[in-house]
Formats: C-alpha cells, structure tokens, sequence
C-alpha cells in the first residue's frame, strides 16, 4: 500500500443512529469496532442490515458497515439551492479535504489516533434522498464526460481497526498498491 497524507483531510461531524432512518442525528464520538461497524448504530454488523440488502439476501457480508460523506458536496448541491448538513444524508463520517470518489477499491482511511477502515465502494443515491429534499437526487447524480452516471453520495467502507472517531480528527489515506481498482456501487 502506498500512503500519503492529505494535507487538510479532516473529520468535520461524525453521526450514528439505532434506528433505520434515512438523516443520523450527530453526536461528539462514534466508535468503531472491526469486523461490525458503528456502535450503537443500525447498520452495524457483519451481514448486511440495510433492508433492501437484508429483503433480497440477509447472509450477504455487510459491506457498508461505514458510509462517509465529503463536505464538498454539501457545497455543490448548495450552488443549486439545497441546504444539507452533517448526518442529514444518512453518513456517518462527513469529511473534508479527501476526495473520496476519486479513490481506488480497497484504499484504507485511517481516522484519529487508532480507527481504520476500508473502502469499499460508493453508496447508491436512491429516492429516499428525494424523500430527504425534493430533487436533490438529481443534484448528487451526474454524468461523466463518457455519459456513464457519477454518484456522488459518498464511499462505504467496512472497519479493519477499531478506536473512536471525533470531529477534528486527522484522516490519513493509504492508497493500494498495483493497479487501481475504480469504485462501483456497493
């Protein structure tokens, strides 16, 4: 693996919740414990549990244990009229200064002092973000200049270390090494 620090990767907000609901409320800490996820936070564990995934297959190995979000984001569908905060998308870590689209399969994001967890693929806007806000599908859908579909709802990832996460922690990106595997939903 090679790494490289980004200078201003940081964590702005972190968010769980018990409950299966589309916005998770923030809170001061989340920890993460390998192999399950987010304690205290629904979609935790080691098969899948959100309830499409768990409808068609629930002993399929739960690869979207973390989904992390960039601010970024929040600023572009800003320029077309919505206002969306932290944990409002459904995320649990909202970043800043990683461009978490751009990354390969496999990359690990190490998060504080012990955290580390492993992209997996990106999330798959779906109408529960019209739910959220009325067209704001749209905004956080594009299109590549090949005329493939750009999702632009963030990364999952599964959690290879566990340690508690804060707003302000540092994020450091250890990228795969070989070539580079694009991200597909997950």
């Amino acid at each position: 693996m090679t790494e490289h620090q980004e200078d201003h990767a940081v964590v702005v907000s972190v968010s769980r919740d018990t409950d299966h609901r589309f916005s998770k409320p923030v809170v001061d800490e989340v920890v993460l414990v390998a192999g399950w996820g987010i304690e205290g936070d629904a979609h935790a564990g080691t098969t899948v549990q959100h309830r499409s995934r768990v409808a068609r297959d629930p002993s399929q190995p739960n690869l979207r244990q973390v989904h992390l979000l960039h601010t970024e984001l929040f600023d572009e569908v800003a320029e077309a009229g919505y206002e969306v905060a932290p944990g409002q998308m459904g995320e649990n870590v909202t970043t800043r200064g990683v461009d978490l689209l751009g990354l390969p399969t496999d990359t690990l994001l190490h998060l504080g002092d012990d955290a580390c967890v492993r992209v997996t693929g990106l999330r798959n806007p779906c109408q529960q973000i019209n739910d959220f806000e009325p067209g704001l599908l749209r905004a956080v859908l594009g299109r590549a200049e090949d005329g493939s579909v750009e999702r632009k709802g963030g990364v999952m990832a599964v959690v290879v270390t566990g340690g508690v996460v804060r707003p302000g922690d540092r994020i450091r990106v250890e990228v795969p090494a070989g070539t580079p595997e694009p991200l597909r939903p997950v």
